[in-house]
């Protein structure tokens, strides 16, 4: 389904000037400056295309990263370094088969500059064939799939939230830490499984830890019993794992119901306790995960970006708000850079891959495979939040194996 959109919907609109009064936000909290402004910045206007879930099980993270992307504009007055938006949208239903001909829609039919997208990996994919095909402007806002930003990279494709690896590069060293020497993997055996489980390995064996056993379940089956009691018999120092969504919520449950809370730690990925702390109840409690986002994030950043964002959406915000509004942030770094014309795309890049952002999630740069290099937080679950315990790792760079990207 394709929509075409030159205002935000009723569910985004935003108080451009509660937004702009007092924020004085320009590329994540500097003091707002004049944008300099070529002849082409009085021309049509910069054609931006959402590609995202707008229906289906990940609707809502569509919905909050499209929230983020349009915030980052709004800061500076909705306009990108000086040049009017024109908004195009389509659903993409999260079905990876529809993937290139969404992405062609966008870039072939529409003509944008730039798509925002997407959720999915596997739709992902879609887009970067597009991308790499079109040389259209690609920035990825959630899909954590490594090939984009490893033997897939292109010089016109740049990530604003993680490889699938990431957050789990993080949990090897703390767990150790923490003496916990034996530990049980345990996720669905699919790509953005393996790829975190990927992570978990090298860091842990790195920091001396020692993998007992690996188990998976097909994707997307939630029938954790018997696995669970293969977990108790096996009497791992710690289980860790990735999970995602409502069946994190449900393994967290059956988890505890099963007499393993309390007993053997659990860990994971930050998606693990990511928006399913209500549905897990107490059952989520002292579980231990690794993220380069928390909502209780003590700083002024995150705070004033909590709070507009509550304004402008009546809705909190999540990880995924932040890594649409940082996507906005790396946009405007390189529009500013190239007085808005996206058509200078050597300079573009350039002024993209030098950025520092500073996102509610902390300060983050652009690695040569234009994947984030950023912290993550350790953090504990109490009272039902994530409650920020320490930095798990400082400036976390993905691999990039396999970019050619100079």
């Amino acid at each position: 389904m394709t929509v075409r959109a030159s205002q935000p919907p009723v569910s985004m609109a935003l108080s451009r000037r509660r937004l702009l009064a007092g924020s004085g936000l320009l590329l994540g909290g500097a003091a707002a400056v004049g944008v300099p402004r070529l002849a082409r910045a009085q021309g049509a206007p910069v054609r931006v295309g959402f590609m995202l879930p707008y229906t289906g099980t990940f609707a809502q993270i569509g919905i909050a990263i499209e929230n983020g992307f349009r915030m980052a504009l709004a800061e500076q007055g909705g306009k990108l370094a000086g040049r009017e938006v024109q908004w195009f949208k389509v659903d993409d239903e999260s079905e990876p088969s529809k993937g290139v001909e969404n992405a062609q829609k966008l870039a072939q039919r529409d003509k944008v500059d730039v798509i925002v997208g997407t959720v999915h990996s596997g739709v992902q994919m879609g887009i970067q064939k597009v991308a790499r095909e079109t040389g259209v402007l690609s920035l990825i806002p959630n899909a954590g799939v490594h090939a984009a930003t490893r033997a897939l990279c292109a010089p016109n494709v740049f990530r604003t939230s993680f490889s699938n690896s990431q957050p789990t590069l993080a949990l090897g060293k703390p767990m150790m830490d923490k003496g916990l020497k034996k530990a049980v993997w345990l996720s669905w055996k699919y790509a953005a499984g393996e790829e975190a489980f990927e992570g978990f390995k090298d860091s842990y064996t790195k920091a001396g830890g020692t993998i007992v056993k690996d188990l998976w379940l097909p994707f997307p089956n939630v029938e954790f019993q018997a696995l669970l009691t293969e977990i108790a018999s096996l009497k791992p120092d710690a289980v860790a794992c990735m999970f995602a969504g409502a069946a994190a919520g449900k393994f967290m449950k059956d988890y505890a119901a099963a007499g393993l809370q309390g007993k053997i730690p659990l860990w994971g990925s930050g998606f693990l306790t990511e928006g399913v702390l209500d549905a897990a109840g107490a059952a989520a409690d002292g579980v231990m995960t690794t993220m380069h986002y928390s909502d209780s994030l003590d700083t002024p950043r995150n705070k004033h970006f909590r709070t507009e964002y509550a304004k402008a959406f009546k809705a909190q915000p999540d990880v995924y708000s932040v890594q649409g509004y940082d996507a906005g942030l790396l946009l405007l770094a390189g529009a500013k850079a190239v007085g808005g014309d996206l058509s200078a795309k050597p300079a573009l890049y350039k002024a993209m891959e030098s950025a520092v952002i500073d996102s509610p999630r902390g300060r983050w740069t652009m690695s040569r495979a234009h994947n984030p290099v950023q912290d993550f937080y350790l953090r504990r679950v109490e009272k039902g939040e994530n409650k920020v315990i320490g930095v798990a790792a400082k400036a976390l760079s993905d691999s990039g194996a396999g970019c050619k990207l100079a």
